[in-house]
C-alpha cells in the first residue's frame, strides 16, 4: 500500500511532525515516496456521543436515509459515534469500511405512552429490567433510558419510572455487561439515577451541587447537548396554553443551563460533546456542540477534547494518535484552538487509513 504523509501540528499536543499512514496504520517513521496528502491541524477522529442514526421525526427510517445520515456525519468528521437510541436496526453500519464506527444503544426504552410516537421500547415499570436486559443484548454496551417526559396528567416534567425500577434497571444492565444512559431535562429523576450507579446522564440540566458531586465520585458522565437545550425556550412556548408549569420548569431550566454546566465543569465531571443529530439537530452538525460548549464557558481545549481525544478515550478507541494506532483523524488548514468555527471546514477526512472526504 501507499504510503501517505501529513503534516502539522498535531493535537492535542501541538506537536509539529510528519504523520504518516501505512496499512491503515499511524506512524512516525519516515516513508520513503511517501505522498504529500494535506498540511494543516491534526486532530483525532471527532466522536458525536449523542447521535440518532437511522431516525427522523416519525421514526425508523430507510437503508438509503440512513447512510446519507452517517455519510453527513463522517464528512463533517464525526469518526466515531455512540448512537443514543434508534428506531432502526443500524448493525450494518458496522459492516461498512467507509462509514463511520458505530456504537449502538439499541432503542430507547420509555414509559408506554410517554415519549416520540414510534421511538422507544414503551414498558411499564414490572418490565422495564427485562427491557433493558433485551437492548443490552442487541446492543453495543449501551442502554438509553427516557428518564423523564412530560406526564399530562402532572402537567410537568415527571421521571418516567420509580426510582426503585430504575435501580433494579441499571443493575439489569451491568450485569449484562452493559453500561446505562438515560435523557434526563430535570431534577426529580436524577437522584435516583445517580445514586442507583448510571454511567452517563444526557442534558443533565437538572443537577444541583449535590449531584454533581454524586457524579464525580461515581465517575458518571455528562453529555450536555447544548444545541437540545437551546430548544428549552421554544418548548416552553409551545406548552405554556396547555402545561404552563411545564412551561416555567422549561423556562427555568434554560435560565440555569449554564450555570449547571460550568458547577458540573468546575468539579470535575466528565463532559462529552454530543450533537443529538435525528433528534432536535440536523446530521454534520457536532461543529455546532463543540462551539456551544465553549460559548457556555468551555475552554477551547477542553470543548474540543469533549468531542475528540478524551470523547475517544471514553469510548475505548485510541485517543492519541499514537504509533500504531488505526488512522482516525481530521486535518483542518487552522488551528481550531485559536477559533473552533474551522471545524465546520475539514480540510481532509481520514478513515480507517482511508482519504474518506
Amino acid at each position: 500500500m501507499t504510503a501517505l504523509r501529513f503534516h502539522g501540528p498535531t493535537l492535542p499536543s501541538g506537536q509539529t511532525r510528519d504523520l504518516y499512514v501505512v496499512d491503515g496504520l499511524v506512524t512516525y517513521e519516515p516513508q520513503a515516496g511517501a505522498e504529500l496528502v494535506a498540511k494543516g491541524w491534526i486532530v483525532p477522529g471527532l466522536v458525536d456521543a449523542h447521535c440518532h442514526l437511522g431516525l427522523d421525526d416519525g421514526g425508523a427510517i430507510s437503508k438509503e436515509e440512513t447512510e446519507a445520515q452517517a455519510i453527513t456525519d463522517r464528512d463533517a468528521g464525526a469518526l466515531l459515534i455512540r448512537d443514543c437510541g434508534s428506531a432502526s436496526d443500524t448493525r450494518w453500519i458496522q459492516q461498512r469500511e467507509d462509514l463511520p464506527r458505530l456504537i449502538r444503544a439499541g432503542r430507547h426504552i420509555a414509559r408506554s405512552k410517554r415519549y416520540i410516537r414510534n421511538y422507544a421500547d414503551e414498558v411499564e415499570p414490572q418490565d422495564l429490567a427485562d427491557a433493558v436486559r433485551t437492548q443490552a443484548r442487541l446492543g453495543d454496551g449501551w442502554v438509553k433510558l427516557v428518564g423523564d417526559w412530560i406526564s399530562r396528567e402532572a402537567g410537568d416534567l415527571t421521571p418516567s419510572f420509580p426510582a426503585e425500577a430504575f435501580a433494579s434497571a441499571i443493575a439489569a444492565a451491568h450485569e449484562e455487561g452493559a453500561k446505562v444512559t438515560a435523557h434526563c431535562f430535570g431534577y426529580d429523576v436524577l437522584p435516583g439515577l445517580i445514586r442507583a450507579g448510571i454511567d452517563c446522564i444526557e442534558h443533565g440540566t437538572g443537577l444541583t451541587t449535590d449531584l454533581i458531586e454524586d457524579m464525580v465520585a461515581n465517575q458518571t458522565a455528562l453529555v450536555p447537548t447544548v444545541m437540545q437545550t437551546e430548544k428549552f425556550t421554544e418548548h416552553a412556548t409551545n406548552g405554556r396554553e396547555k402545561f404552563p408549569v411545564y412551561a416555567q420548569t422549561m423556562t427555568d431550566l434554560y435560565a440555569s443551563r449554564r450555570e449547571v454546566l460550568m458547577n458540573a465543569f468546575e468539579a470535575g465531571v466528565q463532559i462529552y460533546a454530543g450533537s443529538d443529530g435525528g433528534g432536535v439537530a440536523k446530521h454534520g452538525n457536532l461543529y455546532n456542540e463543540v462551539i456551544g460548549l465553549a460559548q457556555m464557558g468551555l475552554p477551547a481545549y477542553d470543548a474540543l477534547g469533549a468531542a475528540s481525544w478524551r470523547a475517544r478515550s471514553w469510548l475505548g478507541l485510541a485517543d492519541n494518535l499514537a504509533e500504531g494506532t488505526t488512522a482516525d483523524f481530521v486535518v483542518y488548514d487552522a488551528d481550531p484552538l485559536v477559533d473552533l468555527s474551522v471545524l465546520a471546514r475539514p480540510t481532509v477526512v481520514v478513515l480507517r487509513g482511508r482519504v474518506v472526504a
